[in-house]
C-alpha cells in the first residue's frame, strides 16, 4: 500500500469516524445543556492548540483543535483551576447563577451528563436504522465458512466454500434457513445437496446436539441439532426494510450490542477473557481503515455504530 493510500484508509478514516462519535456525543451534552438554560462556553473537537474557530450568537466558541483524540464541551459555572490560581471560586451574580451549570437542580445536571451517552446509543440506533432500510440487512447465505473440527460436518468431508443447495427435498438458499432445518434433525441422517467448484455433490451427515445446545434444551425440553459448519462472511444477500421496521431493529441491535459488551466486560473482569482483544487508538484506527477498504461506506457506518454504543456505555460508567 502507498503512502497515500495508507493516510487515506486509515488516518484520514480514523479521523472522520472518531471526529464523527466525539461530535454526536458533546452534542448530546450540549443540546440539553442549552434546553436547561446553561450557557455553553466551549464546544471543542479535539485539545491542546486552536486550529479554527468561531463564536456564535451565544457566545459559544466553536473550535476544532491540533490533538483530535476527544473532545469537550465548557459550561458556565464548572471550574478548573490551572497551575498557580486559587481554588476557590468567586461568588457568582444572580444573572450567572441562572446560567451556571453547577446552581442548577440535580435532575438537571445529570440530565445533562447522562445526554452525551444516550446521543450515541440514538446515533447508533438511526444508523443501524438508514443501513437496514436504504442498504439492507445483511443475510448470510447458506455457503460454508468454517468447518469445526470434530464434528459431522468435518467428520462426512464438508468444506469451506461449499454451497449448499438443498437439505433432503427442501431447497435452502440462507444460513438461517440451513441452521433451522438442521437444528429440526437432531439425530437423524439427512442428505446434502452441495455445489462444490462448479459441481453437485451429495453428502450424509447426522445433526447431534452440542454441549451448549444441550444446556438450552434441557431447559426448554427442546433438542437442537448442529453439525459444526460457520457461515460464509463473504456471501451475504441484503434485505432491505420499511422505517419503521428498520427503526425497530436499529434500536433492537443495539439494545443486543450494549448486552454483548458488558457481558465481555465481565467475563473480563473474572478472567474469563484475555485483555489483549482490547484496543485503544491505533488499533480503532487499523479497524477503520480495514472497514472502509474492505467494506465500503456502508460497513464503515456499521462500524461506527458500534464504536458509539462503545463510547456511551464507557461513558456511563463511574470511572
Amino acid at each position: 500500500m502507498t503512502i497515500l493510500g495508507f493516510t487515506w484508509y486509515y488516518v484520514l478514516t480514523f479521523l472522520a469516524v472518531l471526529s464523527v462519535l466525539i461530535y454526536v456525543h458533546e452534542f448530546g451534552h450540549y443540546w440539553v445543556a442549552r434546553r436547561n438554560g446553561v450557557r455553553v462556553e466551549v464546544f471543542s473537537i479535539g485539545f491542546g492548540p486552536e486550529i479554527w474557530g468561531r463564536t456564535d450568537r451565544n457566545g459559544t466558541r466553536w473550535k476544532i483543535c491540533a490533538i483530535p483524540l476527544g473532545g469537550y464541551v465548557k459550561m458556565f459555572g464548572e471550574y478548573f483551576p490551572g497551575e498557580g490560581e486559587s481554588t476557590e471560586e468567586r461568588a457568582l451574580t444572580p444573572e450567572e447563577q441562572a446560567v451556571s451549570f453547577t446552581h442548577k437542580r440535580l435532575g438537571q445536571r445529570s440530565a445533562i451528563v447522562a445526554a452525551g451517552p444516550i446521543a450515541n446509543f440514538l446515533y447508533a440506533i438511526l444508523v443501524f436504522a438508514a443501513v437496514f432500510s436504504l442498504h439492507g440487512e445483511p443475510i448470510p447465505l447458506a455457503v460454508v465458512g468454517e468447518v469445526v473440527a470434530g464434528t459431522p460436518a468435518a467428520e462426512v468431508g464438508i468444506r469451506p466454500g461449499d454451497k449448499i443447495l438443498a437439505i433432503e427435498s427442501e431447497p435452502v438458499t440462507k444460513f438461517e434457513d440451513l441452521r433451522r432445518v438442521i437444528g429440526a434433525h437432531d439425530g437423524v441422517p439427512v442428505r446434502l445437496r452441495i455445489l462444490r467448484d462448479g459441481a453437485e455433490i451429495t453428502l450424509v451427515v447426522t445433526p447431534r446436539t452440542q454441549a451448549i445446545a444441550n444446556a438450552d434444551a434441557t431447559a426448554s425440553g427442546v433438542r437442537v441439532g448442529r453439525i459444526g459448519i460457520k457461515p460464509d462472511p463473504a456471501h451475504v444477500a441484503y434485505e432491505r426494510h420499511n422505517p419503521f421496521v428498520a427503526l425497530w431493529m436499529g434500536a433492537e441491535r443495539t439494545f443486543v450490542a450494549s448486552g454483548q459488551i458488558l457481558s465481555y466486560l465481565g467475563e473480563l473482569i473474572v478472567g474469563r477473557q484475555d485483555t489483549r482483544d482490547l484496543g485503544g487508538p491505533l488499533r480503532i484506527a487499523q479497524m477503520s481503515g480495514e472497514v472502509a477498504q474492505d467494506g465500503g461506506l456502508w460497513s464503515l457506518l456499521m462500524f461506527t455504530a458500534v464504536l458509539s454504543i462503545n463510547l456511551g456505555l464507557i461513558n456511563l460508567f463511574p470511572i
